[in-house]
C-alpha cells in the first residue's frame, strides 16, 4: 500500500546551506492520507538510505528540488532535514517555503505492515520513498517554528511563543540501527525537534551533540519589494531629452531609447495569427422576386403538376367564360360552355454539394458548421430566385418602351399598372427593380431638385426607395430589390407584377451526408425541389428602354 500525507515545514535556510526541514510525520495522531485515516505507531517509518531519499515538488518525480540529509525520530513524530539543489527550481522551492505558499511536508510510505482499528488505520511498519514539497498539511499537530538563514541569529518565536532551539544532532534511523553524527555548521542538518523532546535513540544510549542557533531572519531581495521605476523615462519631456543625449553618444541614454533588437518583424514565430469567429461573406441574399410572387407547397410525388385554368385571351390565354346576356321576355337562354385548359410546371431538382476531410470536421471551431449550413442555404437561395427571375423573363410581357429617367419610370408605373389590372381583373402591388433601377430611383428629384423616393419629410411622396434597404414603395407598389436583375438600366431591369399572376411551388430544403470510406472524407449536400407556373402572362410586365 502506498500512503501519501504531508506536514509543515518547520525551517528553511536560504543561505550557504540551503535547506529545508520539518515534520514529516507524526506519531499517534489521525491523518487523512490518500487511504483516508491513518495513525502511525511510533517508530513506524523507517529509511534503509536515507540520502536516496529525494525532496520533490507535489510529488512530481521528473522534477527533485533536494536530498534528505538527515532523518530523526523523536517521541511525536519522525523530523527530517534536506539539502536544496542550487538550481533555479531548488531557488524556487526555497522562496515558495519562506513565502509560506507551499509550506507544507508530504510524505509517500510503502506500507508493510498495517492493522484496521476503529475509525483508522494504524501503521506499524512502512518504508519511506519520497517527500515532496506541497502546499498545505494535512496534521494539526505540525507548525512552523524556524526559518533559518544563517548561523548566528536570535531564533524567531514559533506561534506556540515557545522559544526552540535549532540543532545539528542527526540520528539517522533505518530499520536495523541507529547513528549519531555531528557535521559542521555549512553541512550541519536542521531538526526542530524542541529540546525537552530531544530524539531518542533506539540504542540504550542517547548520545549529546553541539547545538547551532540558527534564527536569522530572511531578507528578501530588494527587487521583490521594491516598486522603484527602472526607466527614467516618464514623460514626453524626459523622452526628448534622452533621445538628444542618445543622438550626441551618451551610451546611457541608448539603453532607454535605442530600438530593441527583436521584434515582431524579426521575430514572427512570436507572432502567432490569432484567427477570430467572425465569418466575412458577400453572399447575404435573400430571395426578393420569389417573395414577391405567391407561394405555392409543392406536392410530394411527381416531377409535373398542372392547375386547371380559366384565363381568357386578354389574359392572355385561350380559355372561354361562361357568358350571361340580357333576353327578352320568354327568350331562350343563350347556351355558351366554359372552355379550361391546365397550366402545367416542371419539378427541378436544386442541389449543391461540399467535400470535407474528416480532420477539418473533427479539429475546426464548431461555428464552421454554422457557417457551412448558412453557405449552402444562401448558394440555394441565390440559384432558386435566379431561376424565378429566368422564368418571368420568359412567361411575361414587355410593357410600353420608356425612357431612363424619372419621367419614363412615372409612365412604366401609371401605364402598366392599369394595363395589369385590365388584363388580369387583379392588382399590380409589386415592382421589382436591379440594382441600376435602384439608383435611378434613389438619385430622382422632381423639377425642383427636390428627391422624390428618397427625402425624409416630402411634400408630396412619391414613395420610399433609401440605400439602406432593399424594401420600399414606388408610387404606390411595393418595391422589391434584386441584385441578380441586370446591372444596368435596360430591358428587364424592373418588374410590375401582380403576385396571382405567377406561382412559385417549393420544397421544403433537405440535408444529406455520405461518409466516404477510403478516405474518411465527408461530403455534405442541400437540395430541393421547386416549380413554376405562369398563370397569367399579362400580370408580369417587364421594364423596356427605349
Amino acid at each position: 500500500m502506498i500512503l501519501t500525507f504531508s506536514g509543515n515545514i518547520e525551517a528553511v535556510d536560504s543561505g550557504e546551506r540551503r535547506t529545508i526541514s520539518g515534520k514529516i510525520a507524526p506519531y499517534g495522531e489521525i491523518g487523512y492520507t490518500s487511504a483516508g485515516k491513518v495513525v502511525f505507531a511510533p517508530n513506524s517509518i523507517s529509511a534503509a538510505e536515507p540520502s536516496k531519499v529525494k525532496l520533490l515538488m507535489s510529488h512530481d518525480n521528473s522534477k527533485p528540488v533536494g536530498r534528505m540529509q538527515s532523518i530523526t525520530s523523536s517521541a511525536d513524530g519522525l523530523y527530517a532535514s534536506f539539502k536544496v539543489s542550487a538550481s533555479s527550481r531548488g531557488s524556487d522551492a526555497i522562496l515558495l517555503a519562506q513565502e509560506q505558499l507551499m509550506d507544507g511536508l508530504s510524505v509517500g510510505v510503502e506500507v508493510t505492515a498495517s492493522k484496521p482499528e476503529k475509525d483508522y488505520l494504524l501503521v506499524t511498519a512502512a518504508t519511506l520513498r519520497e517527500v515532496s514539497l506541497v502546499e498545505s498539511a494535512a496534521f494539526s499537530s505540525a507548525a512552523v517554528q524556524k526559518i533559518a538563514a544563517q548561523a548566528g541569529d536570535m531564533p524567531i518565536e514559533a506561534a506556540t511563543s515557545t522559544s526552540t532551539k535549532i540543532t545539528t544532532t542527526n540520528t539517522v534511523i533505518n530499520s536495523t540501527t541507529t547513528e549519531t553524527e555531528t557535521e559542521t555548521e555549512s553541512e550541519a542538518a536542521v531538526t526542530t525537534a524542541p529540546e525537552s523532546n530531544a530524539p531518542e535513540a533506539v540504542d540504550a544510549t542517547e548520545q549529546a551533540a553541539p547545538t547551532v542557533e540558527a534564527a536569522r531572519k530572511i531578507i528578501l531581495p530588494s527587487a521583490l519589494n521594491s516598486q522603484r521605476v527602472r526607466t527614467p523615462i516618464t514623460s514626453m519631456a524626459t523622452y526628448t531629452e534622452h533621445k538628444i543625449k542618445a543622438a550626441l553618444g551618451n551610451d546611457e541614454s541608448k539603453l532607454y531609447v535605442t530600438a530593441a533588437d527583436d521584434s515582431f518583424t524579426t521575430n514572427p514565430a512570436f507572432n502567432p495569427t490569432q484567427y477570430l469567429s467572425e465569418f466575412v461573406s458577400n453572399t447575404n441574399f435573400d430571395t426578393p422576386t420569389i417573395n414577391a410572387l405567391s407561394q405555392g407547397v409543392l406536392p410530394n410525388s411527381g416531377m409535373t403538376i398542372s392547375v386547371p385554368s380559366l384565363v381568357t385571351s386578354a389574359g392572355g390565354q385561350n380559355g372561354v367564360a361562361p357568358v350571361v346576356t340580357v333576353e327578352a321576355e320568354a327568350g331562350a337562354v343563350q347556351n355558351t360552355g366554359m372552355v379550361t385548359e391546365y397550366l402545367s410546371g416542371t419539378v427541378k431538382k436544386y442541389s449543391g454539394m461540399n467535400t470535407l476531410s474528416v480532420e477539418l470536421l473533427e479539429r475546426s471551431d464548431p461555428n464552421f458548421y454554422a457557417e457551412l449550413t448558412n453557405q449552402l442555404q444562401r448558394a440555394y437561395s441565390l440559384a432558386t430566385d435566379a431561376a424565378v427571375i429566368a422564368d418571368i423573363v420568359a412567361g411575361g410581357v414587355q410593357g410600353t418602351a420608356v425612357a431612363a429617367t424619372s419621367a419614363g419610370i412615372i409612365s412604366y408605373v401609371s401605364t402598366e399598372s392599369a394595363n395589369v389590372y385590365k388584363n388580369t381583373s387583379y392588382f399590380a402591388r409589386n415592382y421589382v427593380a436591379g440594382p441600376s433601377q435602384w439608383s435611378l430611383l434613389m438619385g430622382a428629384t422632381d423639377s425642383t431638385g427636390r428627391p422624390i423616393y428618397n427625402a425624409a419629410q416630402p411634400m408630396n411622396s412619391g414613395g420610399l426607395s433609401t440605400p439602406t434597404s432593399i424594401r420600399g414603395n414606388v408610387l404606390g407598389l411595393d418595391l422589391y430589390v434584386d441584385h441578380q436583375m441586370v446591372s444596368t438600366t435596360i430591358d428587364d431591369s424592373a418588374f410590375i407584377l401582380a403576385p396571382e399572376a405567377m406561382t412559385v411551388y417549393r420544397s421544403p430544403q433537405a440535408y444529406m451526408s455520405v461518409n466516404v470510406v477510403s478516405n474518411l472524407q465527408i461530403q455534405v449536400a442541400i437540395y430541393g425541389f421547386m416549380a413554376t407556373i405562369v398563370k397569367m402572362p399579362k400580370g408580369l410586365v417587364r421594364y423596356n428602354l427605349t
